[in-house]
């Protein structure tokens, strides 16, 4: 079942409330739906946090929390799912923005070899920014898109089988 799977691997509400970093929207984290784990709010939190996960910034997390809390949308799910850029994916996600930023506008590949600096990042933004950016934009809308789908049919199809092994008298498993 995707409720078991995800309720699994989701933190404690407390560990997100206690967190430094989501202090800043105080007594908004005490609304019970953004705790609440179903359909929709599964959902709307993967989308939400694969979104926020493939833009290129810091404190991608309270970016993601933002939008979930007046979402109502399950906050630790969509807070949790922005770590899929991590230092060991952030290089290759980000490569792959560029390649397709650079489709979409036809515009040559310029080389480059990758610094994790802020003068790397900003000298190469006169070069490579627009595609770059564009590409961020269109792979963070797309793996929402297909995110929010994808949930939504696993959660379905859950539902499916149960109904299916209760009528078969298999019961839940």
């Amino acid at each position: 079942m995707p409720k078991k799977t995800i309720r699994k691997y989701l933190p404690n509400p407390e560990v997100i409330r206690q967190s430094k970093a989501l202090q800043i929207f105080g007594t908004l984290l005490h609304d019970a739906n953004l705790w609440h784990l179903n359909r929709r709010s599964a959902r709307g939190a993967i989308a939400i946090g694969l979104f926020w996960a493939w833009m290129p910034m810091p404190f991608q997390m309270v970016a993601s929390a933002a939008v979930a809390i007046p979402m109502r949308v399950n906050l630790p799910l969509a807070v949790g799912c922005v770590w899929l850029s991590n230092p060991l994916t952030m290089p290759v996600m980000f490569y792959l923005c560029y390649l397709v930023g650079s489709a979409v506008l036809a515009a040559p590949l310029e080389p480059f070899a990758f610094e994790a600096s802020i003068e790397w990042l900003v000298g190469s933004m006169a070069t490579i920014g627009k595609p770059f950016l564009l590409g961020c934009l269109l792979m963070g809308t797309t793996a929402s898109i297909v995110g929010y789908f994808l949930i939504d049919w696993l959660w379905v199809l859950s539902i499916r089988r149960a109904q299916r092994d209760r009528r078969n008298g298999n019961g839940m498993k």
